[in-house]
């Protein structure tokens, strides 16, 4: 199983970004699937997961840090998961990793997943 994950870059405070995560040798609607980030000198953070509920569908979580500002969504036939990031602050400035795990139950900590990306800067000018 690998992912990769892409669309970082260099954006000013206010902008947008769509980071992407790519999953080859696994079907991303298996199990729960998140986004992590990782600012220099702090401990790797939950910014958002998203899981299958049989009646709902995807749902997502997100940290109160980002909520209202991004979005997670699946594209399970593209075995693909995004992260919108809208309304950019400086300290939204990080690694972002994608990651998933093999059941459905969401996870906020990096422990519980089994499977991580290479990680795409973000960096937020002010």
């Amino acid at each position: 199983v690998q992912l990769q994950a892409c669309g970082g870059g260099l954006v000013q405070a206010g902008d947008s970004l769509r980071l992407s995560c790519v999953a080859t040798g696994r079907t991303f609607s298996r199990g729960a699937t998140a986004w992590f980030r990782q600012a220099p000198g702090k401990e790797r953070e939950f910014v958002g997961a998203i899981s299958w509920n049989g009646w709902s569908g995807d749902v997502p979580y997100y940290a109160d840090s980002v909520k209202g500002r991004f979005t997670i969504s699946r594209d399970n036939a593209k075995n693909t998961m995004y992260l919108q990031m809208s309304s950019l602050k400086p300290e939204d400035t990080a690694v972002h990793y994608c990651a998933a795990k093999a059941v459905q139950l969401v996870g906020r900590q990096p422990a519980m997943y089994d499977y991580w990306g290479q990680g795409t800067q973000v960096t937020v000018s002010s």
